[in-house]
């Protein structure tokens, strides 16, 4: 009967996983009927004037230059407003996260998911926060909603990949980090290799 080997040193071997995300500006999808006003080669430049910015776009712009205290006010008039409410309570998590105020972005991320159950950005942002409290299923829940919902996005399948590892999945963690590895560029994929070799080593000793 073979032995079963844990996997050696996990917190020597685990590289840092990736942060928070704030959620960016939206963009609209074109509408393949409406016609192309800029086709034509000669048609003149008309000067529109520009709209206002709605205030959860002010917010993002104060966020994104670092002026939390101006984010907060206008993530706040953005809720209260019904402006991108998910991406709001999302962004101000992100703010209170960042700042060591664990409990109460977990509540920002909760009343963003209460605005918008698919919200992949707050399932992210759960699954990290959760990771960071040691507290891996629910950790693994929410990187796994996320990654079913924004399947492109590679952070995810890294951060995955690191709590499968903890929980001891090695053939979870292994396509987790091997799925990162196809999404990201050569460069920062091979951020995953040296854990990907360790599992691979463990999972293989565990058949021999």
């Amino acid at each position: 009967m073979s032995n079963i080997l844990k996997f050696p040193s996990v917190k020597a071997k685990t590289p840092a996983k990736f942060g928070l995300k704030r959620v960016r500006r939206r963009k609209g999808k074109e509408n393949p009927d409406q016609l192309d006003l800029f086709a034509a080669k000669d048609a003149a430049i008309l000067t529109l004037p520009m709209p206002a910015r709605s205030p959860f776009e002010e917010a993002l712009i104060h966020d994104e230059e670092g002026e939390d205290e101006k984010a907060r006010e206008l993530y706040a008039r953005a809720i209260s407003e019904g402006d991108c409410t998910a991406d709001a309570h999302c962004n101000l998590g992100v703010i209170e996260s960042k700042e060591g105020h664990a409990s109460v972005a977990f509540g920002c991320f909760k009343e963003a998911l209460k605005r918008d159950q698919q919200h992949w950005e707050t399932h992210y942002n759960l699954g990290n926060l959760y990771f960071d409290s040691q507290e891996y299923r629910p950790a693994r829940m929410h990187f796994e909603l996320a990654a079913e919902l924004e399947p492109s996005f590679r952070n995810i399948y890294f951060n995955l990949g690191l709590t499968l590892t903890i929980e001891e999945d090695y053939q979870a963690a292994i396509d987790a980090l091997r799925t990162y590895r196809e999404l990201a560029p050569e460069a920062e994929g091979s951020h995953a290799d040296d854990l990907l070799a360790s599992l691979e080593a463990s999972l293989s000793a565990q058949t021999e």
